[in-house]
């Protein structure tokens, strides 16, 4: 199994969600910034990282809002989605084909990860509260 880390990253009723490069697995997907974490990393060590490689900001990294395991054909993953917030840098596309902050209510405009589904699913339900 693969640990792997993600930000919810909020600005008033928006949250920040990134398309997926077209040459990766699961390319042009949505998905939350984050990534693989390396050996010898904390979580948070792994998502303060991945947030400066992916979209050139730095983070602070708050509590865990969700911890979820897909299996995808390729690999098995175990995601833990940290509340995030940026303490510097204006996100920008190193990485990903796009970026965009929506609200709760537009989730359904856009082809998330299968392995976000349940997370999608419980911001849906309960809403996304002003952090």
């Amino acid at each position: 199994m693969t640990e792997v880390v993600a930000a919810l990253i909020c600005q008033e009723d928006r949250f920040l969600i990134c398309q997926r490069p077209a040459h990766k697995k699961r390319g042009l997907l949505w998905e939350f910034v984050g990534g693989k974490r390396e050996d010898g990393e904390s979580k948070e060590e792994a998502l303060i990282r991945e947030c400066q490689e992916e979209l050139g900001i730095q983070i602070n990294v708050g509590e865990v809002f969700m911890e979820v395991t897909h299996g995808y054909p390729d690999i098995t993953i175990a995601l833990t989605l940290f509340w995030s917030t940026i303490s510097q840098g204006i996100p920008q596309l190193l990485e990903h084909e796009d970026l965009r902050w929506i609200k709760v209510e537009e989730i359904p405009k856009f082809a998330f990860c299968p392995a976000d589904e349940e997370i999608l699913c419980r911001l849906a339900e309960f809403g996304l509260p002003y952090r």
